[in-house]
């Protein structure tokens, strides 16, 4: 464990001021088509889970054969349409933008590190699938958040265990009922009431459940962490309290806070030489990495899902956290609370 004291985000994860606008992408009009080039595609695939659901991906194929990674965008914010010969952000990844369900481009309904965690899965999925002649090895996936995308970021690496070699969160909220308690400007809980479907006083555990601070026992991946001390939109707290009990829970976490910086630009006051620092934390976050391995036998929690390469779980609300017992020598799985849906993979 390493935690330095004195983010690696896109530009676009850095315009957290602006909204963006509540309606869907209606392929016939508008500035920005579906498309496919050599460079990048921008397309629809379909939800897995739900049948009435498109999730809008943007795929920027490498040079050759690479790594992937997945990226999320913020939390008022959908994926910025790609041009035909736009450059790929991450030239050495093959790199997949992910338009959760209910933003700009997507069909369905948001519901805040719920099912929409699930939109990465199957856009993971279908690249794998369709383009996997730009994947170098199959096993090298990694995942990138700020912002709201930093609260997805925390949320999805315990929900899909074995997954990511790596997850990089930027400025990110760890706990929603804290977030929601912490936003006295109301700047974000009328998204959190819609999309949740209540304020947490009302059912705390349906909070708790989308919270990556909830079910960190579950992390197998190493998490790179930066967040401004001053930050006032999602203040440091969120980062903080996930890193203890990170350390307690004796997993691999590197944080960076950025001594001074936040305002409600979460890297305002920035120095050129923190600029560095994140930086290079973004350079070993993106660096060759093992992959996860589940252990053989252990205990996972269940915040409303959780999927790994040998079995999923699935509880009857996604507004519940349940635990199950599993064995992978002798595939079995024992609920030891809440009622959830087993299934192995074939």
């Amino acid at each position: 464990m390493l935690v330095c004291t004195s983010g690696f985000i896109g530009n676009s994860q850095n315009l957290i001021d602006s909204l963006f606008e509540d309606i869907h992408f209606d392929e016939s009009v508008g500035e920005a088509r579906f498309f496919r080039s050599d460079k990048v595609d921008f397309i629809q695939i379909q939800s897995t889970l739900s049948d009435s659901v498109k999730i809008a991906i943007v795929v920027y194929k490498p040079a050759k054969p690479s790594r992937v990674i997945l990226l999320s965008h913020g939390w008022h914010q959908s994926v910025m349409p790609p041009k035909a010969n736009s450059k790929n952000p991450y030239p050495e990844f093959l790199t997949i933008q992910v338009d959760m369900r209910g933003r700009k481009f997507s069909t369905g309904k948001a519901d805040c590190s719920g099912y929409e965690l699930y939109d990465f899965y199957d856009a993971y999925k279908y690249v794998m699938k369709h383009y996997l002649s730009y994947i170098s090895d199959i096993e090298q996936v990694y995942f990138s958040g700020g912002s709201g995308g930093g609260g997805n970021a925390y949320s999805i690496v315990s929900k899909f265990p074995d997954l990511f070699c790596s997850v990089l969160i930027a400025c990110g909220m760890s706990d929603y009922a804290a977030w929601y308690n912490q936003d006295k400007l109301g700047e974000f809980r009328d998204e959190m009431i819609s999309w949740i479907g209540c304020p947490p006083e009302q059912c705390l555990e349906a909070y708790q459940s989308r919270s990556g601070i909830s079910t960190v026992q579950n992390i197998l991946s190493p998490l790179f962490i930066v967040h401004g001390e001053n930050d006032i939109r999602v203040p440091v707290s969120h980062a903080r309290r996930f890193v203890q009990k990170a350390k307690m829970n004796q997993k691999e976490v590197y944080y960076l806070e950025l001594k001074g910086v936040g305002t409600r630009n979460h890297w305002g006051n920035i120095t050129k030489d923190q600029q560095l620092q994140k930086d290079s934390l973004k350079h070993v976050a993106l660096e060759y990495k093992d992959p996860p391995v589940l252990p053989t036998s252990g205990n996972l929690l269940v915040p409303g899902y959780v999927v790994t390469k040998h079995f999923s779980v699935f509880m009857k609300s996604l507004d519940e956290i349940g635990e199950v017992l599993y064995d992978l020598r002798e595939k079995k799985i024992t609920i030891i609370k809440g009622d959830a849906i087993v299934k192995w993979n074939e």
